[in-house]
């Protein structure tokens, strides 16, 4: 019998065995006490009753393209070192930040400058680290982008970097390390700029994070991913041990390989609901690999944003959320004031997801007169989920609120994605046959601002030039049995079109398609995307499985190159190199991967 099926056929008191502390250091996130979110943050300017304006909305302007600029600066100060927390009971060291898991939340307002200073305190052994805002544009800002060997070098050990950008566009997402397959081990947090809202709600309720979850250290796991392949191929494909909601889940020690300290029940996620109240949840997967089924039980939600789009309102009793990528969801309390139920995220099963130990995370919401201690009763039923498991919900049903329609591209960029075991026995993932692999002390934004564009003896940083083109659409076909959430950086994106088998060539709502910054390319089928290219810089362009990353699968898009010749690059981008080329000096990085 699995945890999660015990939980569900339990009459035991949910009461935590451990305390927050334990579990999630000095994280409040998954408890009753978290925070309810504004509709803005209100510790500023507002004109016309909002800080971005009144005359702006979801209908008739561009969260990318139409920011104000209020004048706000946002500042967090945050120290990533090792810690020890046991967010399922396991008690294992993890890459925290302020002592936190999941990280800190980061809160602005839509057009506000988000300023964050990061602290490299990662000991013994001693790791650099960068930090990625998910999502954000970055227009005229690649260099705070976050991305060892693109934007920026490595923070090194003992020094810190300060990240300055515009909270453009608005809605809800998360921040990570990009350096190496980090964040698998504890690094990132949940964001959200508050923006014009698409639809009526009464409370919102904050981020919901959904994550798969890894025992053993991401470094560990790391070594056996790109290692020599041998006759071992699931290594290539781990599982992982959990699935946790908002960072917590209860795990079954008897289960338990190793000598860690393991406590049962070491306690699940809780939310509260008002009857008759509508409540917005935020949900964002910030997962290593897993396609994840949301649902709650015995509630429809209504959908009404993806990423950083808003969107016309469409009903949903399952959700697919894959790595990266966020929902916004509305949900009408429709119980009584007593009523317990499950909220679910199960990871999706097949050849065409990744492996799951223990697929289905678990959470409880108490509707006002219930007992926060109580345990749902049979009562709560969960949804039939009848998705499919490779792919994203239909792209008919992603109509954007504010309409936009593609222009014929000016450049076309064909992409075949597949794997091979290279000459040395490792398994490696390619773009157009050629995989990737950085180099930190060579960030390519840098090189490309002292005018330095063609790397004709650099294939494996897989650049593509598109020049001064306006538009660029990219086919992506992919040769492999496994579905991969694509994702692109410094761009608001047209989703055209994906399914299984070839492209025909038909795009779907081609007079407003679908729009987001990530998107599944389903097992052995094609994904087309569009953009307008009006963001000069080194943008990546990648799978955002984080072993798929580490193993290569990424290119980096150069876009306008003279015009990144004008770009506004700060002289601690390049004190930061200083910094990071002592550090190697003394210290040779252990770099076994892509180095994303």
């Amino acid at each position: 019998m699995t945890i999660a099926t015990t939980l569900l056929q339990s009459t035991t008191a949910l009461i935590a065995a451990l305390s927050q502390h334990s579990t999630n250091g000095n994280s409040q996130l998954g408890t009753l006490h978290a925070p309810k979110l504004p509709t803005f943050l209100t510790n500023n300017p507002v004109v016309n009753g909002f800080p971005w304006g009144g005359s702006k909305n979801a209908w008739n302007s561009d969260g990318y393209y139409d920011a104000p600029n209020t004048g706000v600066v946002r500042s967090y100060d945050f120290t990533v070192a090792r810690g020890t927390v046991a967010p399922d009971g396991y008690e294992k060291e993890t890459l925290l930040i302020n002592g936190q898991y999941p990280g800190p939340l980061i809160e602005a307002n839509w057009g506000d400058t988000i300023q964050v200073t990061v602290h490299n305190q990662i000991t013994n052994p001693p790791e650099g680290t960068t930090l990625h805002w998910h999502g954000q544009k970055q227009q005229n800002s690649e260099a705070y982008d976050g991305v060892p060997s693109v934007s920026m070098c490595p923070i090194a050990p003992g020094s810190s970097y300060t990240y300055s950008f515009q909270a453009n566009p608005y809605g809800s997402s998360w921040y990570h390390s990009h350096y190496s397959s980090q964040y698998a081990g504890g690094l990132w947090g949940p964001m959200v700029i508050h923006g014009p809202r698409t639809a009526v709600y009464d409370v919102d309720l904050g981020p919901v994070t959904i994550n798969d979850y890894f025992h053993r250290p991401y470094f560990e796991i790391l070594e056996d991913v790109v290692g020599v392949i041998g006759n071992d191929p699931a290594k290539v494909r781990p599982a992982s041990d959990n699935n946790l909601i908002n960072g917590k889940m209860n795990f079954d020690c008897s289960t338990s390989t190793t000598s860690n300290k393991c406590t049962n029940n070491a306690g699940v996620s809780k939310f509260q609901f008002t009857s008759g109240k509508t409540h917005l949840l935020r949900i964002i997967n910030t997962g290593t690999q897993a396609i994840q089924k949301f649902s709650i039980d015995n509630h429809m939600m209504t959908v009404i944003a993806n990423d950083f789009v808003p969107v016309k309102p469409y009903n949903a009793t399952v959700v697919t959320v894959a790595v990266g990528q966020r929902t916004d969801v509305l949900v009408k309390a429709t119980g009584k004031p007593t009523d317990i139920v499950w909220m679910r995220s199960n990871i999706a099963q097949g050849q065409c997801t990744e492996p799951a130990n223990q697929p289905l995370a678990l959470a409880s919401i108490y509707y006002e007169h219930a007992n926060t201690t109580g345990v749902p009763s049979a009562n709560s039923t969960a949804q039939v989920d009848t998705t499919d498991p490779c792919s994203n919900d239909d792209l008919a049903e992603q109509t954007p609120s504010m309409s936009r329609t593609p222009t014929a591209p000016a450049k076309t960029i064909n992409m075949n994605v597949d794997f091979l075991v290279n000459a040395t026995g490792h398994l490696v993932w390619t773009i157009n046959n050629q995989t990737f692999r950085g180099d930190y002390n060579s960030p390519l934004l840098l090189l490309a601002k002292g005018g330095n564009t063609s790397y004709p003896t650099h294939p494996e940083w897989n650049v593509y030039n598109v020049g001064t083109s306006s538009s660029v659409r990219v086919i992506i076909k992919n040769s492999t049995p496994t579905s991969h959430p694509w994702h692109f950086h410094g761009h608001e994106v047209f989703i055209l079109a994906a399914g299984t088998g070839t492209w025909d060539g038909t795009i779907v709502n081609p007079s407003n398609p679908a729009r987001r910054d990530v998107q599944l390319l389903p097992a052995n089928g094609y994904l087309v995307l569009q953009w307008n290219s009006d963001n000069a810089g080194v943008w990546p362009f990648h799978c955002h499985i984080a072993w798929h990353l580490s193993g290569g699968l990424y290119a980096n898009i150069l876009e306008n190159p003279a015009g990144i010749k004008d770009l506004p690059i700060p002289s601690t981008s390049y004190q930061v190199c200083r910094d990071w080329a002592a550090f190697t000096g003394n210290n040779l990085p252990n770099q076994i991967d892509s180095g994303l």
